[in-house]
């Protein structure tokens, strides 16, 4: 691919970046991480780990990213917030943990492979965590991806990261139907009302602190960002 080539991205990405980076950014920011490893669950191709490759603009003006990647998205900001100018800290360590391994890396991992766990995605957390390096915080994501899990499955995803969370700090960013993320508030929507919420979670030893910031819509390409 040539560096000055732009790319729509494929229907399955379009938008993601946009609400991931402000909420990666913003989990990071809550605990004074200087380093993050990414580990995205339930995605085949993985393409969240791509999220500090890409640059995103905003119709509030803010922009996002790298200026330079060959995929450039855009988001339209809504309801008069706006994304938190602010940006992400360096990945360290990008992880996969999905049910089956893909085909063919996406272009932007081929040259930086993500260490890959495949099998049970709930099962697999602990193991995926410990794979980020001492000294950065371990932030999974998960992207309409727990919808895939059955929802008794649901409850154990989060006993995992608050598992992990009894060794170092961790935090989950996730961008998921109206009740689909276990503690994510609902903000007294109603399920499969047409949107997603965003979630920030941090797991501290005993302590957790569960956010939604944001609502979006036609999986991220509209964002209403509260703060």
């Amino acid at each position: 691919m040539a560096g000055t080539a732009r790319r729509e991205g494929a229907t399955d990405e379009t938008g993601r970046y946009a609400v991931l980076y402000p909420a990666l950014a913003e989990a990071a920011h809550r605990v004074g991480a200087t380093a993050i490893g990414l580990i995205d669950v339930g995605r085949p191709a993985a393409l969240n780990l791509c999220v500090d490759r890409v640059g995103i603009t905003y119709s509030d003006g803010v922009f996002l990213g790298d200026p330079d990647s060959p995929v450039q998205e855009s988001c339209s900001i809504v309801h008069g917030g706006s994304v938190p100018d602010r940006a992400m800290p360096p990945v360290v360590a990008r992880v996969a943990v999905t049910r089956h391994r893909p085909d063919v890396e996406d272009a932007l991992l081929a040259e930086d492979a993500p260490v890959r766990f495949c099998g049970d995605v709930v099962e697999l957390l602990p193991e995926a965590i410990a794979a980020v390096p001492e000294g950065a915080l371990p932030v999974v994501t998960t992207t309409w991806a727990l919808s895939r899990l059955a929802i008794a499955r649901r409850p154990s995803f989060v006993d995992r990261l608050r598992e992990a969370a009894g060794k170092r700090t961790v935090a989950w960013v996730s961008a998921e139907g109206v009740g689909v993320a276990p503690s994510v508030p609902t903000l007294g929507d109603r399920p499969a009302s047409g949107h997603s919420i965003v979630g920030i979670a941090l797991y501290e030893g005993a302590e957790q602190r569960v956010d939604a910031v944001a609502r979006c819509w036609s999986r991220g390409r509209i964002l209403d960002w509260f703060h």
